[in-house]
């Protein structure tokens, strides 16, 4: 893999370690929503927060974070397939 694919592979995995982080935050006492840590959260809703409206209503269960996470993953898979081309 070049740099190209690498560095765009591991933008692809930050993100979801930050979807990740910004959903566990609430439960390991970690405040995403004010503070200096707030950047993360304005980097993760737009996105996670399209994909709840798209998803039913499920009561207390948020599925959006994992479905995000789910969707960057393939996402990631197709790109750098698409990059680094057939593999030898």
């Amino acid at each position: 893999m070049d740099y190209a694919a690498r560095a765009i592979y591991s933008g692809f995995t930050l993100y979801m370690m930050l979807i990740l982080f910004r959903w566990l935050g609430g439960w390991i006492h970690f405040e995403t929503d004010f503070g200096r840590w707030r950047w993360i959260a304005a980097l993760t809703d737009p996105v996670v927060g399209r994909i709840r409206r798209a998803l039913p209503n499920l009561g207390p269960m948020d599925f959006g974070p994992m479905v995000t996470i789910f969707a960057v993953w393939l996402v990631r898979g197709v790109a750098i397939g698409l990059l680094a081309g057939p593999v030898r």
